[in-house]
């Protein structure tokens, strides 16, 4: 099987994993440092950061849930490594939605995701189990959407904002989106009915600012 390197050792990254598996790749994971690398104790290859220059001929993949985390690694490692797309064979797309998807750096979607249909997405994004993206949905660079959350459509996700797992975003307008502004998280269950600011931590149904 083909090779492929993954950043991190967490449950995230054993999850991107399972995706590359899946694909056709044996994956190697890799520790920030030697105390990492000591408490690894999963069936799986692992290597230092500190090594990962040496494995450059290989795509890589940066299963860390942090969005922070993964834009600095993005940052370290530019034009050094060729970052690749995890994208689990369950997951469903509208009309040309893959294939605009496929053009993309370090996006992980994983099993049982559906995006309709003209939708935007960012680098370096995840979209974990069973999230859906509807119509007409801007996603920016270094987004994660937890497990079981819903987008309606024309909704705008900005730069490196968290949607917590089973959260609900309702539907924007077909002239102004429903914005969720960059570096906020939106609380898992959250159901968003208004544009959120940035930098902020949104909970609760409806959603309300509490940070």
């Amino acid at each position: 099987m083909k090779r492929l390197g993954i950043f991190g050792t967490s449950g995230m990254a054993r999850e991107a994993g399972d995706i590359a598996y899946e694909m056709g790749y044996t994956p190697i994971y890799i520790a920030r440092d030697q105390t990492e690398l000591d408490t690894w104790h999963f069936h799986a290859e692992a290597i230092l950061e500190a090594d990962v220059l040496r494995y450059r001929d290989i795509p890589f993949i940066i299963g860390i849930g942090e969005n922070l985390i993964r834009q600095q690694l993005v940052q370290r490692y530019e034009r050094q490594i060729n970052f690749f797309n995890l994208i689990h064979p369950s997951a469903t797309f509208g009309r040309e939605q893959r294939s605009l998807i496929e053009k993309l750096q370090g996006i992980i979607v994983c099993a049982g995701v559906r995006f309709t249909n003209n939708i935007k997405v960012g680098n370096f994004c995840i979209f974990n189990q069973n999230v859906t993206i509807a119509h007409d949905v801007i996603v920016e660079d270094f987004v994660h959407v937890a497990p079981g959350s819903i987008i309606s459509g024309n909704v705008h996700i900005g730069l490196r904002s968290w949607i917590g797992a089973g959260t609900v975003i309702n539907q924007g307008e077909n002239n102004r989106k429903l914005h969720i502004g960059a570096d906020t998280i939106i609380g898992s269950g959250t159901v968003v009915v208004k544009p959120c600011e940035a930098n902020a931590v949104y909970a609760g149904v409806p959603a309300k600012r509490i940070k």
